[in-house]
């Protein structure tokens, strides 16, 4: 019997919409620095009992697992990202068994661990590299080395020109090798040699370590620049890197120069590729994914590179930063579609796209838009096509705090020698203590002296301040992650429009459901169309409003002339 094929389309489009998402894929991954969370024993340094303690939060805003800045032991010189020893945890967060607890309790409420892993470089006070200090052969190969050039008058300088990205040169000259070893970040950051097999070899068995002990997938640091260009190339000596062209007039800035030999090498993707068959190879044994996550300050063309390459797969999440390097307080709504549409376009059409509006290392959302956009940005992290990534803070708003000079911790700042002009580059101000109440230091010590001192403002913005009150960020941010977990956010379509300069919308809609997000960019209000969009005509329901809104929740407007507030957002369903 011949089968007529458009009895079987009913079928095929079941099998389609019924597909299993992996845990990942609907997840909101909510990032934790663990030195500013939460401190559980009166040192004034957040810990892993401390962020134990806080599970339950996690689970009441709606997130599904979080990934932690490192944890590993670690001098501090970075505050973590120089890893002493990949296998332990840091001293000042704990030990092992807090680690294991942590674990324990996490999977009590369906929360996964993801890991950070710092694969490009270690400390200089780790194992490895006191004993390639001491000749050991197997551990100086483990690290970057090169001969140094002396000039006419026999004054030693570094084999290049390469400059670090915290400022400076890139090479550090130590008298028990006779050489200079490469560090791309801080002087104690030794890059490591990926072109060395037992180095490639000791990282996968670092991955393994934690992957045994449950974690659920890690964060890749820094992933571009991991390999530096083959040496061998250029008559076994490593080049000089060209002038950017940008102006800039420090000739240590790391962007005095054009990376084209230190970062994105092809070899880079491969060991992402990699790692994710190691990852999958657990897979096979319990059935859970675990889940790659690549950070590269790049091009999309080049980010879209970490998925894979058509035959072997790679990074799940490779990090998507457009709402943190595209877009700001000054940017229009066409800015915001150009943006958002960009990720969209370059990833492969079977891939899912990620959002990142905040992360330790970026102003937060509310100082770099603005306190009336926090709950905008959230609909846009949590209601676009894709995963959904929030930084510690952001759910209810947080802002920089102001760390003077004096109080300066963090080595890109320091290393600017600039007491006025630091504040461009530091990364404490997003980092500050998390303010869980009212109390001394926001509740998240006891301690006399924080490692950081708490942002100004934390009296009437913190955690239980908005718990305690029904229109607050906190609560916009509860009810976004509740409804995103709807079918129209996990299988709709997606399309964006700019209604004019200020004022950005987007439809999401499947199987007859439609919703509209609405965001006033600025403060001038507006009357918009809506029924540009198709199927969007009549009324309107607000299902989800700003907390400044003057609008109510179940309110009912007009398609065709919505009247919005400056500053408003709103998620809105078709009624008809």
């Amino acid at each position: 019997m011949r089968l007529n094929p458009i009895l079987l389309l009913p079928a095929i489009f079941l099998l389609v919409q019924t597909k299993d998402l992996q845990w990942w894929e609907t997840t909101i991954f909510y990032q934790i620095y663990p030195r500013s969370f939460l401190d559980s024993d009166g040192d004034g340094i957040g810990d892993l009992k401390g962020i134990t303690s806080k599970l339950e939060y996690l689970k009441d805003l709606g997130v599904g697992a979080t990934w932690l800045s490192p944890m590993f032991q670690s001098p501090m010189y970075d505050f973590g990202y120089d890893i002493a020893d990949f296998y332990a945890v840091h001293d000042e967060y704990g030990t092992m068994q807090d680690f294991e607890d942590l674990i324990a309790k996490a999977k009590e409420l369906d929360i996964k661990i993801v890991l950070d892993f710092v694969p490009n470089h270690g400390s200089n006070e780790s194992v490895w590299f006191e004993e390639a200090l001491r000749g050991h052969e197997k551990y100086h190969d483990y690290f970057v080395w090169e001969d140094g050039t002396v000039d006419e008058n026999g004054v030693m300088h570094p084999p290049n020109n390469w400059n670090s990205v915290f400022r400076k040169s890139a090479w550090e000259y130590k008298e028990e090798v006779g050489k200079y070893y490469l560090h791309q970040f801080v002087i104690g950051q030794p890059d490591f040699n990926y072109r060395n097999p037992a180095v490639v070899e000791e990282m996968k068995n670092v991955l393994r370590y934690w992957l045994d002990k449950g974690v659920a997938g890690f964060r890749i640091d820094a992933i571009s620049h991991l390999f530096e260009v083959d040496k061998e190339l250029f008559g076994g000596k490593l080049p000089d890197e060209p002038l950017s062209g940008n102006s800039i007039d420090d000739p240590l800035s790391h962007d005095y120069l054009d990376h084209i030999y230190t970062i994105n090498q092809d070899e880079t993707y491969d060991m992402v590729y990699q790692w994710r068959e190691l990852f999958d190879e657990y897979e096979q044994i319990d059935g859970l994914q675990r889940v790659v996550m690549t950070e590269a300050y790049t091009s999309p063309q080049l980010t879209v590179k970490y998925f894979g390459d058509g035959q072997r797969e790679g990074a799940q999440m490779p990090f998507n930063f457009v709402l943190i390097s595209d877009v700001n307080k000054d940017s229009t709504a066409a800015d915001m579609k150009y943006a958002l549409d960009k990720f969209l376009t370059y990833k492969p059409i079977d891939k899912l796209a990620n959002w990142v509006a905040g992360n330790h290392d970026n102003n937060r959302v509310a100082s770099r838009f603005s306190p009336k956009l926090v709950d905008g940005i959230n609909m846009v992290v949590t209601l676009l096509p894709g995963i959904a990534v929030t930084y510690m803070g952001e759910e209810f708003g947080m802002q920089d705090g102001f760390i003077s000079w004096e109080e300066t911790v963090d080595p890109s700042a320091c290393n600017t020698d600039d007491p006025i002009n630091y504040v461009k580059v530091s990364r404490d101000p997003e980092r500050t203590p998390f303010q869980w109440n009212s109390g001394k230091n926001a509740g998240f010590s006891t301690a006399d002296k924080t490692w950081l001192p708490v942002a100004d403002g934390y009296e009437t913005l913190n955690v239980e301040v908005q718990q305690s009150i029904e229109r607050s960020h906190l609560n916009v941010y509860k009810k976004l992650a509740k409804l995103r977990t709807d079918p129209v956010f996990r299988h709709g379509r997606y399309e964006s429009v700019a209604l004019n300069s200020d004022v950005f919308a987007f439809r999401r809609w499947h199987e007859g459901e439609i919703y509209i997000i609405v965001i006033n960019l600025r403060e001038q209000s507006y009357t918009v169309d809506l029924t540009y969009f198709e199927n969007v005509t009549g009324h309107l329901e607000i299902v989800i409003n700003s907390v400044e809104s003057p609008k109510q929740a179940g309110d009912l407007v007009e398609a065709l002339n919505l009247q919005i507030t400056g500053g408003e957002s709103l998620v809105l369903k078709v009624v008809q």
